[in-house]
């Protein structure tokens, strides 16, 4: 029944929130979020400092930060997490840029043309907890092979209540994911 695949779906996105996967990859891919005048929200700011924090544990030699510009922004929500990273001492040259992605969709998609392009085979996936099955789902569908590494300091974590509301939403939208996968093939 329904409710029995939302069940297992709701258990799924927690399980897999609740692991850290991380481990020798090519790239470290941080899924963009809000920035304000160029500044990373704090949601952006955790998922900055966790994927700095793998790649100066050397875990992959590249950070692949994604997002592109929300209504009325004047730069990407990725050009905020280089500037961002550089100051936390990352090389510009270890970094790699996708500006356009929107949905997560459309950031892993384009994050699958720059791996190939690069030659990177596999990623570390960068986000909140309530998004990395959802996020591996995707990034399985355009060919990149991943691991998954949740920010542990993330606000939405902090918060009981807009956690819950995050991993109910997740938990509807990894089988809409997994349906329209299948149908859009």
């Amino acid at each position: 029944s329904a409710v029995v695949a939302w069940v297992v779906s709701l258990v799924a996105v927690i399980a897999w929130g609740a692991r850290d996967m991380a481990g020798p990859a090519d790239a470290i891919v941080v899924l963009g979020a809000a920035q304000y005048a160029g500044r990373p929200s704090p949601v952006l700011k955790a998922r900055l400092d966790h994927a700095v924090s793998l790649w100066k544990r050397g875990l992959a030699p590249r950070l692949l930060l994604t997002g592109g510009r929300g209504t009325g922004d004047t730069i990407s929500e990725a050009a905020v997490g280089r500037r961002y990273a550089m100051r936390a001492g990352v090389a510009d040259s270890a970094i790699l840029l996708e500006n356009e992605g929107r949905t997560t969709t459309a950031s892993i998609e384009a994050v699958a043309s720059i791996m190939q392009e690069e030659h990177l085979e596999k990623a570390i996936l960068v986000s909140d907890p309530f998004h990395m099955l959802r996020l591996q789902i995707i990034a399985q569908r355009y060919g990149v092979m991943s691991v998954t590494s949740p920010t542990r300091t993330s606000p939405i974590s902090a918060n009981r209540l807009e956690a819950l509301a995050y991993v109910i939403g997740e938990s509807v939208k990894v089988p809409a994911t997994i349906v329209l996968g299948i149908l859009g093939r």
